[in-house]
C-alpha cells in the first residue's frame, strides 16, 4: 500500500532523514518513534508532498507520488496534523465535511455522497450525536476525535496521525487509539502515527519505526523493537524494559539517578 525507498528530505538543502526504507500493509498500525530532533515530523510532510524529496521514491501502490497531484495525494492519504487548529464559527458537521474537499471542483458544494461520508466519519468516531454543535464548545478529546473523523471523511486508504494523542489526558489516548486500531483492522487502512510515549506506542501499534539522526535504527514488532539497548542508542537514556503481565507488550520506565532505587 505504501512503500518508502531510500527515501531523503529536509530544508533548505539539508537533510534531516536520509536513506530511509520501510514498507506499510493495509490493516495495521505502525508507531514512528524516535528523539525530537530525529526527523518524524519531516517524514510526515515528505510522505504527503509538502516538501520535495531530495532522493529516493515514495510508492502509493503502483503509482510513485511525484506521478500524483496534490489533489490525488489527498485523496489517497489524510493526515491528522500535530495540534491541529480548527476553523472557528464552523460546527462539527460543517468541519467534519472539509475532509471532502480534496474529491471536489473549484467552486463545486458538497453534494449527496460527500453528506454521506462525512455522516458515517462522525458515526465512527462517535461524535454524531453533537453534529450541530460549533467546535469552538468542544472539550480536547471531542475536538481530537472531530479531527480524526475529518481525516476519515476524506477517504483515503493510508492515514498518517502526526502526535495524536499530544495534549490529551490518558483517558482520551486509549479512546484515540481504539477508534484507530478499530479503523485499521475493519476498513483496512493503513496507518502510520507519530508517538512520543514509547509504551503508548508499544500498547497501541503492530509495528515500530525507529528513528534516530534521521535514519532508521529498527523495524519490527514493539516486543522486539523496544529493549534497554534500543532506547539507550535512540534516545540517550538508560531504561528498564519490562512486560505488561496481561498482554506481553513492553512497559519503558526510565532509570532515574543511579538505578539503584
Amino acid at each position: 500500500m505504501l512503500r518508502v525507498e531510500e527515501l531523503a528530505a529536509g530544508y533548505d538543502g539539508r537533510r534531516v532523514i536520509d536513506q530511509v526504507s520501510f514498507e506499510l500493509k493495509a490493516g495495521s498500525v505502525t508507531g514512528l518513534i524516535g528523539p525530537n530532533g530525529s526527523g518524524k515530523s519531516t517524514l510526515i510532510r515528505a510522505l504527503t508532498r509538502v516538501i520535495p524529496l531530495m532522493s529516493g521514491r515514495v510508492l502509493l501502490g503502483e503509482w510513485t507520488l511525484d506521478r500524483l497531484s496534490i489533489a490525488e495525494v489527498a485523496r489517497r492519504i489524510a493526515v491528522v496534523p500535530q495540534s491541529p487548529v480548527l476553523p472557528e464559527g464552523l460546527t462539527v458537521a460543517e468541519t467534519v465535511l472539509l475532509g471532502r474537499t480534496p474529491h471536489l471542483r473549484l467552486w463545486q458544494n458538497e453534494g449527496r455522497r460527500d453528506k454521506e461520508a462525512a455522516r458515517s466519519a462522525m458515526a465512527r468516531v462517535d461524535v454524531l450525536d453533537f453534529a450541530d454543535r460549533p467546535v469552538s464548545e468542544l472539550s480536547g478529546g471531542e475536538r481530537q476525535r472531530v479531527v480524526v473523523a475529518r481525516a476519515l471523511a476524506q477517504e483515503g486508504q493510508i492515514l498518517l496521525l502526526d502526535e495524536p494523542t499530544a495534549h490529551l489526558d490518558l483517558g482520551h489516548q486509549s479512546e484515540t487509539f481504539a477508534i484507530v486500531r478499530l479503523i485499521a483492522r475493519e476498513e483496512a487502512k493503513t496507518v502510520l502515527a507519530v508517538v512520543h510515549d514509547l509504551t503508548l506506542a508499544a500498547a497501541n501499534c503492530d509495528r515500530l519505526l525507529v528513528l534516530g539522526e534521521g535514519r532508521l535504527l529498527a523495524d519490527g514488532p514493539p516486543g522486539d523493537v523496544l529493549t534497554p539497548e534500543l532506547v539507550s542508542k535512540a534516545f540517550g537514556v538508560r531504561a528498564r524494559v519490562l512486560r505488561d503481565p496481561e498482554t506481553e507488550r513492553p512497559i519503558v520506565l526510565p532509570v532515574v539517578g543511579d538505578g539503584s532505587a
